[in-house]
């Protein structure tokens, strides 16, 4: 696998709390083959979203954080994206820029007088 490019964990649905530990070892298997970092998580196919999509999510967050790593989303549906801001769940998705990082080609305003970076 490319150093580079993050391993892909496909998140099945619909989602049962019987499927929450075996997606939590996983996700634990993948980092720990990978020395930790980014694993991308598929959400394309976890259905309608639901309060067991925000379980799942917020249980393979806190798992990839324990592990030293972290979860990036692919393909979240907009719903998913709405549920998630309104239970407090900040993830990045994929394709999006990170907090704090300007987008590629934006340049920051100087003060008149003052040399652009």
């Amino acid at each position: 696998m490319d150093p580079k490019t993050p391993p892909v964990l496909v998140l099945p649905g619909p989602v049962t709390k019987d499927d929450v530990p075996g997606l939590c070892d996983d996700l634990r298997a993948l980092l720990d083959a990978t020395g930790g970092g980014v694993v991308v998580c598929d959400a394309a196919g976890l259905g309608p979203p639901g309060l067991g999509a925000v379980d799942l999510l917020a249980r393979l967050a806190l798992t990839a954080r324990r592990a030293g790593g972290r979860i990036r989303l692919r393909d979240p549906t907009p719903g998913l994206r709405a549920l998630l801001d309104l239970v407090g769940l900040r993830f990045q998705v994929e394709g999006e820029v990170e907090e704090r990082e300007p987008a590629l080609g934006v340049e920051e305003e100087v003060e008149p007088g003052q040399s652009a970076l």
